[in-house]
């Protein structure tokens, strides 16, 4: 088991270093054989396709070592999470230890049922994309090094998945956010790509300083990196180590999940290709907070305050951003306020104590995003913009594509039978179950990870008030999602068509993943219903449900009045406001961006005026010294003679005056 997981670790490495390396090579070795497949084809109709592909062949000849190594890592977690399912026991293995003259790290993995189906569903999503991608990208000259950084990112997301070191772990973790820098700026010479690029780095590299210090914290206290040696020694360390530890751990996922308030990185990042946001918002990055915070899950139950604090940012980032979705025209960046709202009802689900509804929430977030984002860049490439202005009329055009999104909405909003439904519902239930009853503990279910025993306590109780936060958040952003969800969905594809561009379905290898990811969409909740701790109950599913339709209906009322409008226009004046983010960025650039600014140009004036000035003032002093020497060296034997003669006389008169 730890030899297949390494080696699914491995495979999108090895492809990533081969697509960088080789990649224009491959492309170039294959043209002469594409040339050879079109002399020897004939131009008939029925040839046609054959054709098409050898005219394609030399701009995707990277395809096959992008697409086959993920296939086969899909594979093989698909045996790893099938032989755990049937067999819960962990499996670990340290392939070597690293020694450092202090505590030493080893390189090792750690699987059990958790990890091997995020890896699952990691490896699934990143096959799509490369699938969607071979077309998608068909004509960029940069694919084989994007196809490449795809590749690393989900090595690296794996890395994340299956590491049993913290060290190793955070290896991933930054690996992830160079392949993001990378990809969102793969259109460099956008000047807003590469802005929006350098924006994500700097931003979740903010958060990422606090997370490194939260793994020296925690691993200083347990003598040791190994993720079960610290969550064994857990019980053991003091209550200000357990907080300070996990509150800087809190500060990286903020940052790499996008949650308030460093969030602002992520609608940005749209700028890049549309299957990137696909696995940066599905399978990689945004879900490795809300993983790393399930995985430590035993040191954060031990830290009520930091769970706390947990709470109230989720609160805030699932509500605020699901009404910054409701306020705009980009259908992308729709989607990506979209992220940052279910990512927070993850996190809510993990403040209330619901570790099994939050990553239950994160596999069917993962299928339904995948799925609308995939979806997305169908419908942008058939109307040849972002804009849901210019949309409209798109479902007998593209059938395909408006029924999977269909049932990629209904996840989203969580309309029954969708998979959100089922996990979004878990973690309100489990809200109300806190807020109710405070003294009462979450059965960690199905996604158990308990390196302490299942007789070990979980914690200090968490606060009524943060379940309360969380329920009364989760439910009014049920009702924003809905709205928002039901608005995209209408204005793309109902009503009369607003482009020109003679709208039609995608070619079959961006349509066709977009089909598959609906099958999971919608029937991965009932996954759920096996387990006590994720199985709905009754009174929170209908008044979610009736938070639903209240937010969708009034929507469709709205739109039904006129459907050649857009519903948001009611928000009127607000809407510049939440299509903005509520400004924060603005707020930031106050208060952040221009003190920075203002103190680097008060350093390059010192720099200038001090430093740079006394270097130069020192060269000239030194320049002018020797121009007054130089004018003892004219050449003339005389006035050397002379000056010798001078100084013997005054060598004379020195010794007898001082004799």
């Amino acid at each position: 088991m730890i030899v297949l997981a390494a080696v699914a670790v491995l495979l999108p490495f090895a492809a990533a270093f081969i697509g960088m390396i080789f990649g224009p090579t491959i492309s170039h070795l294959l043209t002469p054989f594409a040339r050879r497949v079109r002399r020897s084809v004939p131009s008939g109709t029925a040839n046609g396709r054959a054709r098409i592909l050898a005219r394609r062949l030399p701009a995707n000849g990277p395809a096959l070592v992008a697409v086959l190594p993920v296939a086969a890592s899909t594979v093989l977690t698909a045996v790893i999470a099938v032989v755990l399912w049937q067999r819960s026991q962990v499996r670990t293995g340290t392939l070597t230890l690293v020694r450092t003259g202090g505590i030493p790290f080893g390189i090792s993995l750690d699987i059990d049922r958790t990890a091997a189906v995020v890896a699952l569903l990691v490896c699934c999503v990143a096959l799509a994309v490369q699938v969607y991608s071979v077309a998608y990208m068909r004509d960029d000259p940069r694919y084989s090094s994007y196809a490449a950084f795809i590749s690393l990112f989900t090595s690296a997301m794996l890395i994340v998945v299956f590491s049993g070191d913290l060290l190793v772990l955070y290896v991933g973790w930054e690996i992830m956010g160079v392949c993001s820098y990378f990809l969102i700026g793969h259109y460099w010479h956008d000047r807003a790509t590469s802005r929006a690029a350098v924006k994500a780095f700097l931003v979740t590299r903010l958060g990422d300083v606090g997370f490194l210090f939260g793994i020296f914290v925690l691993g200083l206290a347990a003598h040791s990196f190994e993720i079960r040696t610290v969550l064994s020694r857990v019980p053991s360390m003091s209550h200000t180590t357990l907080v300070a530890g996990t509150l800087l751990l809190l500060c990286g996922v903020a940052g790499k999940s996008a949650q308030f308030p460093l969030h602002t990185w992520l609608p940005d990042a749209m700028a890049g290709p549309t299957p990137v946001s696909a696995l940066i918002h599905a399978a990689t990055m945004v879900a490795a907070g809300i993983y790393v915070v399930a995985r430590l899950y035993a040191a954060f139950l031990f830290a009520p305050a930091t769970l706390t604090v947990l709470g109230v940012i989720a609160a805030i980032s699932m509500l605020g951003a699901a009404l910054a979705a409701l306020a705009q025209d980009d259908l992308k960046r729709v989607l990506a306020y979209s992220t940052i709202s279910q990512l927070a009802y993850m996190g809510g689900g993990l403040a209330v104590g619901t570790r099994g509804g939050a990553l239950f929430h994160l596999l069917a977030h993962g299928a339904f995003k995948a799925l609308l984002f995939l979806g997305a860049g169908c419908v942008i490439v058939a109307v040849g913009s972002n804009m849901l202005s210019a949309m409209g009329g798109l479902r007998h055009a593209m059938p395909v594509t408006f029924w999977s999104m269909t049932v990629g909405f209904a996840a989203l909003a969580g309309v029954p039978p969708a998979s959100g439904f089922f996990s979004k519902d878990t973690i309100l239930a489990q809200a109300w179950k806190v807020a109710r009853q405070p003294a009462a503990k979450s059965d960690f279910g199905w996604f158990a990870y308990s390196p302490l025993g299942s007789g070990t306590p979980a914690g200090p109780g968490i606060p009524p008030w943060t379940a309360w936060l969380v329920l009364v958040a989760g439910l009014l952003t049920a009702a924003v999602t809905a709205a928002y969800a039901t608005r995209t969905w209408l204005v793309a594809f109902f009503g009369e068509s607003r482009s020109s561009s003679g709208a039609r379905e995608a070619t079959g290898l961006m349509r066709w993943p977009v089909a598959v990811l609906a099958v999971p969409a919608l029937i991965l909740g009932f996954f759920g219903l096996g387990s006590d701790e994720l199985r709905p109950e009754l009174g929170i599913m209908l008044l979610s449900l009736l938070f639903v339709l209240a937010g969708g209906g009034a929507v469709f009322l709205v739109w039904n009045r006129d459907p050649a409008l857009d519903p948001v226009r009611l928000l009127g004046p607000a809407r510049p406001l939440l299509r903005d983010g509520f400004r924060l960025d603005a707020v930031y650039h106050v208060l952040v961006v221009r003190p920075v600014v203002a103190l680097a140009e008060m350093v390059v004036h010192t720099d200038e005026r001090a430093v740079d000035a006394a270097v130069v003032g020192t060269g000239r002093g030194a320049r002018r010294l020797g121009g007054l020497l130089r004018r003892t060296e004219n050449g003339n034997p005389q006035a050397y003679v002379s000056g010798v003669m001078a100084g013997v006389v005054l060598i004379v008169l020195a010794v007898v005056v001082l004799t």
